[in-house]
């Protein structure tokens, strides 16, 4: 059964991996608190793949590792 978590018990739990919640809750910044853990893995498309079969009404995923040095995000 899922079980509803904080952030620093997901970031704990699994790490460096892809975790797809439903419901999670936000502050002000939409920055994620917690939520419900729906799948994880080391493979994000495979969480991608879960969340499309899932469809839940409220969702985020997330990564719990570190970008690799060097790295550049584009917004």
């Amino acid at each position: 059964m899922p079980e509803m978590m904080t952030i620093d018990e997901i970031e704990s739990r699994f790490q460096s991996e892809w975790v797809l919640l439903s419901d999670p809750q936000t502050d002000e910044t939409l920055q994620v608190l917690g939520g419900t853990v729906l799948h994880h893995s080391k493979d994000r498309d495979e969480v991608y793949r879960r969340m499309v079969a899932l469809r839940p009404q409220r969702s985020a995923v997330l990564y719990t590792g570190g970008m690799p040095e060097g790295t550049e995000l584009v917004l």
